[in-house]
């Protein structure tokens, strides 16, 4: 059963469902919408976000809701109230996702670290392109485990472990020093 947060439909970001969202990253999205359109004297982004909340809450009939669609809205809505040219830069951005590492080495398989890297990279690639900028992840232990094959830890699981964060740092040096805003963060088992 899915508990729906605020009668607000799960969002589908990706392969995702995101169903516990904040709605700060709305604003956020309007808010590089209107710099994108010039507009930096738009008075109205807090009235947007909350009229979109309102629509999320108690008019969306449905129970899922591609996070394209929401964004496709969102600029009808702006046309709508006539802000064409911040329509017209109005670009999907993804509420903070929570993936699980275990996915990426389950496909990658036992003893194939190169095929779970270039798993995680291409996700990593996918989940920017839709949007996604905040992306945290789980499972780091398991997934060590995982690829090693191994029962219980040891010292090459731990060296696996960390050969994965410095991956994961490494794509976020490398996203901030072309300005991009996507940030990584490991929580959970470590």
């Amino acid at each position: 059963m899915i508990s729906l947060i605020g009668n607000r439909p799960a969002l589908q970001v990706g392969r995702y469902q995101v169903i516990d969202y904040d709605t700060a990253w709305l604003g956020d999205a309007l808010r590089r919408a209107a710099l994108a359109a010039e507009r930096h004297d738009f008075p109205f982004i807090d009235d947007i976000r909350s009229g979109i909340v309102q629509y999320l809450e108690h008019r969306c009939p449905l129970k899922l809701l591609p996070l394209g669609d929401l964004f496709d809205r969102m600029r009808k809505m702006l046309h709508t109230i006539g802000c064409e040219t911040i329509a017209e830069k109005l670009e999907p951005l993804a509420p903070p996702l929570t993936v699980s590492l275990l996915h990426a080495a389950k496909s990658a398989g036992n003893g194939f670290e190169l095929a779970f890297f270039e798993c995680l990279r291409a996700e990593l690639e996918e989940l920017r392109q839709i949007g996604a900028e905040e992306i945290r992840f789980t499972d780091l232990k398991l997934t060590a485990l995982e690829l090693r094959g191994a029962k219980k830890w040891d010292k090459h699981c731990a060296q696996l472990e960390q050969e994965i964060l410095d991956f994961l740092q490494a794509r976020d040096r490398e996203q901030q020093q072309f300005d991009r805003r996507l940030r990584l963060r490991v929580e959970g088992d470590r």
